[in-house]
């Protein structure tokens, strides 16, 4: 259940974050909204890690160099979420993340990447996307 929780919370916090960061963008420019967000990002990340951490940062040398990539993708996040929500409405611009992200996580998925378990795509799953396809051409054009 906590996790189901805290996955609402990702996304309604993702969205809502999406919107501020597309408004910070159109006052300060593209780059130094993202500066800004990365920046206050890794300072409270930093204090909290030094508050309530309880990993170990030198382990950091032990993990494959492309897990690494992780945070570069944060600023790669950030500057698209801004264009497409400054382009598009927040409703369709998130709608467009979200049916992204769900065909991204099933390949990973199906195909065990990055030494995920490898969990079968069915055609359900198939049908679900191409209702979320449909629903966001519906609802931008109508």
């Amino acid at each position: 259940m906590f996790a189901f929780i805290s996955n609402i919370i990702a996304g309604m916090t993702m969205s809502i974050q999406g919107v501020m960061n597309t408004r910070l963008n159109e006052k300060i420019g593209l780059l130094e909204a993202n500066a800004y967000v990365q920046g206050t990002a890794f300072i409270i990340s930093l204090i909290a890690a030094m508050l309530f951490g309880k990993g170990n940062i030198r382990e950091i040398t032990a993990v494959p160099w492309y897990y690494l990539l992780g945070g570069a993708l944060g600023m790669v996040i950030t500057v698209t979420v801004m264009l497409g929500i400054g382009k598009l409405s927040p409703t369709v611009a998130i709608s467009i993340i979200l049916i992204s992200q769900l065909i991204t996580a099933a390949l990973i998925d199906g195909f065990g990447i990055m030494n995920t378990p490898k969990v079968p795509f069915k055609w359900t799953q198939l049908l679900g996307v191409a209702l979320m396809i449909g629903g966001v051409i519906v609802f931008k054009n109508f």
